[in-house]
């Protein structure tokens, strides 16, 4: 039997990830899947749609080809099934605006790491003394975009949230930093009993009810303005919390889950939805990368495991808590009262 020897293949695979990625990202920067989403097009069709140089543009579009994220018939070019699903901009199932984001800000502050791994400071806007969030909840424009984003992020999960939590025994539920309401809305169309909402900051309500309304789901929905450390949570059945407590310190962590168990009936459910890293912490690598991005956007954030969660429930109060994978990386901690 012949013995294997190792390769450094896997090795160089990984260490130069970061072509394909920007590929794919400058791919989405230029428009090219929601151009494609118009019809086939040859090279020079997209040479001159797309305002790009003839040099490299034959390598750009065949190396995306090669990652799957586009076909190639004889000399016209088209989008796979999932990128004409996902990366067209017209479409309202397009998840881009987090790869955007990641293209515009992350990308380059990953380059650091290194050094946030020295320090274990924050290496974004905050490094040069600016609020990123602060500035960006000032711009309407670029807030409703990055509420989009987060829509896109949550959207997949909170289907299989729907069917996977038994919301025929509850009446209503609240999400708390809601964004667009994105989570609010797909749990509203999917259960036609269920009254609900979303917390968040003040300024993201006409977002919230412009996308509730689109949806039809308004009459259903209300929108709660406040601060989730400094106001009271709303009452109600189930509250949730995705990709939320990933943002803050233990401390922190601690203070949300027990405002949450506060603010909730006997019997009433919490909802923690995160890409939750496995108990071993060997298998979901995309959860312990959201940990490391954590650690280049916040002064204190990290990702968990289920169990890590499910103990933090039972110290402020929750009678049990169990965890459910949903969809991809994600999974969900619920904490019953």
């Amino acid at each position: 039997m012949a013995t294997r020897h190792p390769t450094p293949a896997k090795i160089m695979q990984l260490g130069i990830g970061f072509w394909g990625s920007k590929t794919l990202l400058s791919a989405i920067e230029l428009g090219l899947f929601t151009e494609l989403a118009k019809g086939p097009l040859t090279l020079e069709e997209l040479i001159k749609r797309l305002n790009l140089h003839p040099r490299s543009a034959r390598d750009f579009f065949d190396a995306l080809v090669a990652l799957g994220m586009l076909r190639r018939t004889g000399a016209r070019y088209t989008n796979t099934a999932e990128t004409a699903l996902f990366l067209d901009r017209a479409k309202p199932s397009y998840v881009g605006g987090m790869l955007e984001m990641s293209n515009a800000r992350l990308y380059r502050f990953w380059g650091s790491l290194t050094e946030a791994l020295r320090t274990g400071k924050p290496q974004n806007e905050v490094k040069a003394g600016e609020d990123f969030f602060g500035t960006l909840y000032a711009d309407p424009q670029r807030l409703e975009g990055f509420l989009k984003a987060m829509t896109g992020l949550s959207q997949g999960t909170a289907r299989v949230m729907a069917k996977k939590f038994p919301w025929k025994k509850y009446r209503s539920f609240i999400d708390i930093g809601c964004a667009q309401g994105g989570v609010a809305v797909e749990i509203a169309l999917a259960h036609k009993h269920l009254m609900g909402g979303g917390m968040d900051l003040p300024v993201v309500r006409a977002v919230f009810d412009s996308y509730t309304r689109a949806k039809g789901v308004d009459g259903r929905l209300r929108f709660h303005p406040g601060d989730f450390f400094k106001d009271p949570l709303p009452k109600t059945d189930v509250l949730i919390m995705g990709h939320i407590l990933h943002d803050w310190n233990l401390e922190e962590k601690m203070i949300l889950l027990r405002k949450a168990y506060d603010a909730l009936p006997a019997g009433g459910a919490l909802i923690v939805h995160e890409a939750l890293i496995d108990d071993a912490r060997k298998q979901n690598a995309f959860g312990l990368l959201m940990s490391l991005n954590m650690l280049i956007e916040t002064h204190g954030g990290f990702d968990f495991t289920g169990a890590d969660c499910r103990k933090w429930m039972k110290e402020v109060g929750f009678r049990r808590a169990r965890v459910e994978r949903l969809a991809g990386p994600d999974g969900m901690v619920v904490g019953y009262k």
